[in-house]
């Protein structure tokens, strides 16, 4: 990839455009954008990506601008994906056709990357289905809202794709190896599950939201506050709103459901994955027959690929990844199958079973796979503004404390469990999920020493 960054222009709706696909307001200062196709629920778009970049851009100069709010219409979905049916008919058509997919998938990374280094604060409303591009319109901002309708997944190993978005960034720094397991199984995290395994930083009621963003316009912030002020001031605004978590809803991917997952995903070879899982007994047997049918129906490129995606996008700063993404997005727009698998699973009624090509994980090989990363002598994607070289989350401290605060913690020593979950509570501020989520790693994690100090365990070893 040549070293030479290019900046990237401001998009300019095209004639065919729908009108109305994205609706824009100003609450005081506030700006909203609805995503607005709820038969469709809410797929995202070249037309609408054409409408929320330049209004990203000229909220980013504005003084009045203070709050950037995400949502969508309907109760069903804040966004559902991209609309990958479109893309698998242009595909169809061609060479034109699919290099009139290419350039979607450029546009929305570079709408993703724009949202993950806004310099405002940017809230997302992960209010119902939440999936493939619907992610890239979230997973990044500094404050993700999941409700009791989130529903979140990352599907593209089933139609033929890789998991994009800046799938290579966010789900490699999720927990463990929770970020492989999403990405090769498509395993659906509903509600208040996708707060606590950190794709949301906070949960609210869905019917708290609209008081929320209200309550969010009245706030008035000092001209030097700085982004961190201003998100201090917006989560603890956030909790107000909060009416604890539900209480019939444990933590999913955890106990010995949550060690099967990274005993048998820690491994960098699909089929390394797939020996593990068919090495596992006793309570995870079921899980792991299960995960194992799974595997067997997705494409073999695409969790190939997504593998070499976990292994490697831990590496990259979010700039490089969209960068990457789009070089990667493009070599399957050249790959049978994507059509084959968004054909099968979205198209044809009733959904058919995809024809993968090749059909198997030992026909892929290491060539294959390589291709989709060699980025020597393409040209980089032109992104917005400044291309920050962070690889952390600038902001993420604003969601549950992660495992591997929680093993710093602990090997400081001299403390019981509850000695732990006070410090955390004392540092989240009484965050709701804070006990839930420490004590279910610390039961998992640590052994109980004398005078009740706990002990984090050696992690487990491939």
């Amino acid at each position: 990839m040549s070293t030479q960054t290019q900046q990237a222009s401001i998009p300019k709706e095209e004639p065919d455009d729908e009108p109305d696909d994205v609706l824009f307001n100003t609450i005081y200062g506030v700006r909203t954008i609805e995503l607005n196709r709820p038969k469709k629920l809410n797929s995202l778009n070249g037309s609408m990506a054409r409408k929320i970049i330049p209004r990203l851009k000229e909220w980013e100069k504005s003084q009045l601008a203070s709050v950037i709010i995400i949502a969508g219409a309907g109760e069903k979905a804040f966004c559902a994906g991209g609309d990958v049916a479109a893309l698998a008919q242009y595909n169809q058509q061609g060479t034109s056709g699919i290099e009139r997919s290419k350039a979607y998938f450029g546009l929305e990374y570079q709408l993703d990357h724009l949202i993950a280094t806004y310099p405002k604060p940017y809230i997302a409303y992960m209010d119902g289905i939440t999936m493939g591009g619907g992610v890239g319109l979230s997973a990044h901002a500094p404050i993700r809202i999941a409700t009791e309708r989130t529903l979140f997944a990352m599907p593209e190993t089933t139609i033929g794709f890789f998991p994009d978005v800046g799938g290579s960034f966010f789900l490699p720094r999720l927990d463990g190896h929770i970020g492989a397991y999403l990405a090769l199984t498509s395993e659906r995290l509903k509600g208040v599950n996708a707060y606590y395994a950190g794709i949301a930083t906070h949960y609210i009621d869905s019917s708290s939201l609209g008081n929320l963003t209200a309550r969010l316009s009245e706030l008035v912030f000092k001209d030097y506050a700085d982004m961190a002020e201003r998100l201090a001031i917006i989560d603890t605004t956030i909790e107000e709103f909060g009416t604890g978590l539900p209480y019939d809803e444990p933590i999913l991917l955890a106990g010995n459901l949550r060690s099967a997952i990274d005993r048998c995903f820690c491994y960098n070879s699909v089929e390394q994955i797939i020996q593990a899982l068919q090495q596992e007994s006793g309570e995870t047997a079921l899980w792991a027959r299960n995960t194992l049918k799974t595997l067997s129906e997705r494409s073999p490129t695409s969790m190939k690929v997504a593998l070499r995606q976990m292994e490697l996008g831990r590496t990259w700063d979010i700039s490089d990844t969209f960068r990457r993404e789009n070089h990667i997005a493009s070599k399957f727009m050249e790959h049978p199958d994507f059509v084959s698998g968004v054909s099968a699973k979205l198209i044809n009624k009733p959904p058919t079973t995809p024809k993968w090509e090749p059909p198997s994980l030992e026909e892929v090989s290491r060539k294959d796979v390589d291709a989709f990363f060699n980025v020597e002598g393409t040209t980089p994607l032109p992104l917005f503004g400044v291309a920050p070289a962070w690889r952390r989350y600038p902001f993420g401290y604003l969601g549950l404390p992660k495992e591997e605060e929680v093993r710093r913690v602990v090997l400081e020593g001299g403390k019981s469990a509850e000695g732990v979950v006070a410090t955390f509570l004392t540092t989240k501020g009484g965050k709701p999920g804070v006990r839930e989520k420490v004590e279910e790693v610390l039961r998992r994690k640590c052994e109980v020493g004398a005078g009740d100090e706990v002990i984090w365990v050696q992690d487990e070893k491939r």
